[in-house]
């Protein structure tokens, strides 16, 4: 028997092509949301307390999400209708309405992304996939069952894709928090001894020629 392999695609790979059921109705992955960046994630199973707080902790910033065109769209190996009980008792009981949809997976699906998790039977990891408007895995996360994730940083991770893309700049770390830098970000080093010249004499901000950077809003 051929052993069943975890596959996954790596960054700067299109997201895999995904017919799926969820919540809100079939979708297919990712031509639905061609135009959008999403986020994609995945929680090990419906009714359980780290699932149920990540769920709302995405919710509390699906504004944020959406200010930044910015779509959710989360995932389990549990059927539809766990799904809709859960998100009927998170609204019931926690008071947050969940206004993004959640798909109903199987192994096949979680074993395209990787997201099964060894020795935990058909539990899925806590990833996380960035996909830009074109359908490019942009940025990925991996946490283990045990540990939330931090949905800011998230947030902070499209916000910082996007940035990146528009101005074509580096972000710091911790951006827009830097401790060097503060909110600014970073001019990608020259290519050429005039470019290093010119860096020298003041081009830009800088810390060397290798090191310069500038208003994100330049």
């Amino acid at each position: 028997m051929e052993e069943k392999k975890n596959t996954m695609p790596l960054l700067g790979e299109a997201f895999p092509e995904l017919a799926v059921q969820t919540t809100e109705g079939p979708m297919n992955l990712p031509c639905d949301l061609k135009g959008n960046w999403f986020v994609f994630f995945s929680h090990p199973a419906d009714f359980t307390p780290v699932c149920t707080t990540e769920f709302v902790a995405f919710q509390k910033r699906y504004d944020q999400f959406k200010a930044l065109g910015c779509k959710l769209v989360g995932m389990s190996i549990d059927q539809v209708f766990s799904h809709i009980k859960w998100l009927e008792w998170i609204k019931d009981v926690l008071k947050v309405d969940i206004e993004f949809p959640v798909v109903a997976a199987n192994d096949a699906i979680a074993m395209k992304l990787g997201m099964l998790h060894p020795g935990m039977g058909t539990n899925t990891v806590r990833a996380v996939f960035i996909v830009d408007p074109e359908g490019i895995v942009r940025l990925i996360m991996y946490y283990p069952q045990e540990i939330g994730r931090n949905i800011d940083e998230i947030v902070r991770a499209v916000k910082a894709l996007q940035i990146s893309d528009a101005k074509n700049v580096a972000v710091p770390a911790g951006w827009p928090n830097n401790e060097l830098i503060q909110d600014k970000v970073i001019v990608p080093p020259p290519a050429d001894m005039k470019g290093a010249a010119k860096r020298r004499a003041g081009e830009y901000d800088n810390f060397d020629w290798w090191f310069s950077y500038k208003s994100k809003d330049a």
